[in-house]
């Protein structure tokens, strides 16, 4: 029987290997081949000293450059080593109690992949040519190919798999079912989730369930009704970006009627996603670090708090912890946002201690885990809200300003009489 009940307790904690562990942006087989991904064992007492019990690992298998483009869905990309190093990585995690979830790119593969290659070489004779969506051999593409096929949001070299196509189907779920008998992965998070044939997301969850009654599938979603994918029958999660645009803008514009407008009604009283547990997060591989999005460097400190005790399962992307700034219109790209990091030359240890109390916190509370959302107070600069499971109820005070706020309110027939510091945030239970 399916029992995913070890979500709700995560803190999890997101990593781009190719870009954390100093890979070479371009595969070139044997010459850029490495052993980088065991450096993530070395991280583990780092996440446990954040309070860190899962981790989200960006794409890891065969590419060829950042690896949305992937080449071999069996094998982990030769920068980061070999299966072997990943067994490694995974036995780590588990035996530290850090759950290991992993990036399902499955709408797309890289024109390195070898139904592709077929196809290239051997046109309508190709025994794969059915694997390619779209695939019209009297089109063209910008490599001259002589064929033209669908892509993702217009970038040719992602290729569009076809979910008709039966073999398509097998080839994704018997890697899938690969990775969970050979390594024991306790999830997928599924890139371009939207853009994904949404019978097969049934299947999948079908599959996994026979497979490891624990599996947990969550989905790269950024608009729209999260309902449609998050079901008895499809997902059980998706990325929160409704909430992740109302975090940031809510301190940056002093306003925090809009992220409380948010929560009220996924979570609220008779909210869209009542008791489920979206995927929360600051910042990730895709946007501008949280702490280069911030006008006033200081309402980081807010910000964790609100991550951390707002319903649904808080994330944080490597290096954020220490403040570390990324800005993907800056010249670089997305690269700017996966940089390699040494974390023993990172320092910031107010926030990290601050990452780690609120950690704890969300841990003991069972309201914090699983209860509704109820507004207390809400101003343009402060907001007060209620966390609220069974009997228990937590308070969360946050001060988006830099001076200190004194805040009178009611809750449930007990007056509270708070100062909140400048930048600051306070947690009643």
């Amino acid at each position: 029987m399916r029992d995913i009940s070890w979500v709700k307790e995560s803190v999890f904690y997101h990593i781009y290997p190719i870009g954390a562990f100093d890979c070479p942006r371009e595969n070139k087989g044997a010459e850029t081949a490495g052993h980088r991904i065991l450096k993530l064992i070395e991280w583990i007492p780092h996440m446990l000293n954040l309070g860190i019990n899962a981790i989200y690992l960006g794409p890891i298998w065969e590419s060829g450059t950042h690896g949305y483009d992937t080449f071999d869905y069996y094998k982990l990309d030769s920068r980061l080593g070999d299966n072997s190093d990943f067994k490694k990585v995974v036995e780590a995690c588990h035996k530290a109690g850090i759950k290991v979830v992993l990036d399902g790119v499955f709408n797309h593969v890289g024109r390195g992949h070898k139904a592709f290659l077929d196809v290239k070489e051997k046109r309508e004779n190709s025994p794969y040519k059915d694997w390619i969506a779209g695939l019209n051999f009297g089109g063209n593409n910008w490599y001259n190919d002589g064929f033209s096929y669908e892509c993702w949001s217009g970038a040719q070299e992602l290729v569009k798999l076809n979910y008709w196509c039966e073999d398509v189907n097998n080839h994704i779920l018997n890697a899938v079912a690969m990775w969970i008998d050979e390594f024991d992965i306790d999830g997928l998070r599924l890139d371009a989730a939207d853009c994904i044939q949404r019978d097969f997301f049934k299947r999948l969850k079908n599959f996994t369930e026979e497979r490891k009654p624990t599996f947990w599938l969550m989905g790269e979603i950024i608009h729209g009704d999260y309902n449609i994918y998050v079901n008895d029958e499809m997902l059980d999660a998706v990325t929160n970006y409704e909430c992740w645009k109302g975090i940031y803008s809510s301190h940056n514009d002093h306003n925090y009627f809009e992220i409380n407008y948010a929560m009220k009604r996924q979570w609220g009283q008779g909210g869209l996603y009542q008791g489920k547990y979206l995927y929360n997060f600051i910042d990730n591989h895709d946007v501008n670090r949280i702490y280069t999005l911030l006008k006033e460097k200081e309402n980081i400190y807010p910000v964790y708090t609100l991550l951390f005790t707002m319903p649904g399962l808080p994330s944080i992307y490597y290096g954020s912890e220490f403040g570390i700034e990324g800005d993907k219109n800056a010249g670089q790209g997305d690269y700017a946002l996966r940089p390699a990091l040494d974390i023993e030359k990172e320092s910031n240890p107010d926030l990290i201690e601050h990452i780690k109390m609120l950690a704890e916190i969300r841990k003991s509370s069972d309201a914090l885990k699983e209860g509704t959302y109820e507004e207390v107070q809400v101003k343009n600069e402060t907001l007060v809200f209620a966390r609220v499971f069974k009997d228990e109820y937590v308070i969360v005070a946050l001060n988006s300003t830099d001076k200190e706020q004194h805040l009178y309110f009611d809750y449930r027939g007990e007056s509270h009489d708070i100062v909140l510091p400048p930048h600051g945030s306070k947690i009643l239970k």
